[in-house]
């Protein structure tokens, strides 16, 4: 049995070696790959839940700017991909630092928390507040909503409205 067990050991180590391929050193191929997964995506309610769509014509420099195009709503093309924006504030105003991110609002919000118009808001705003402040993961980010009238809601975190 040793001796089978042997020469397994030694033809597949003779294989391992004579497959053609020589060592060589590390080879310089320029910067990293980056793709989606960085910049700026607004986040879009459909029946599946949200889905990030990357801002790839618009460079983003405030919080106000994002809740702005968010509300505007996805283009046809992706409405037709059954895309929509429920987000529906009126007067609002959006500070960030660091991980905390703050929305008030003129009036009550009409929405319970847990909705997709939040989670857009909050998602959206998450990545973004990542965006403008390089050193903060989007998972890191806790958005607080404040209506002039009514309790605060959140903080709330964009893994909670992702999958449910």
């Amino acid at each position: 049995m040793k001796v089978r067990q042997g020469v397994v050991v030694a033809a597949l180590g003779i294989a391992l070696m004579g497959c053609g391929v020589q060592p060589t050193g590390v080879i310089g191929a320029g910067e990293p790959a980056s793709g989606l997964t960085r910049g700026m995506r607004l986040y879009y309610a459909s029946a599946s839940g949200l889905r990030a769509v990357p801002l790839l014509d618009k460079e983003v420099k405030d919080l106000n700017a994002v809740v702005k195009l968010l509300a505007v709503g996805p283009v046809p093309a992706e409405q037709r991909e059954g895309l929509t924006s429920l987000v529906g504030i009126g007067g609002y105003s959006v500070t960030g630092s660091g991980t905390r991110v703050t929305v008030r609002l003129d009036g009550p919000y009409a929405e319970s928390g847990r909705d997709q118009g939040t989670g857009q808001l909050v998602c959206t705003l998450a990545r973004a507040q990542s965006v403008l402040d390089p050193k903060v993961r989007t998972d890191d980010v806790e958005v607080t909503l404040r209506p002039s009238e009514g309790a605060a809601l959140g903080p709330y975190r964009c893994a909670e409205f992702l999958n449910t």
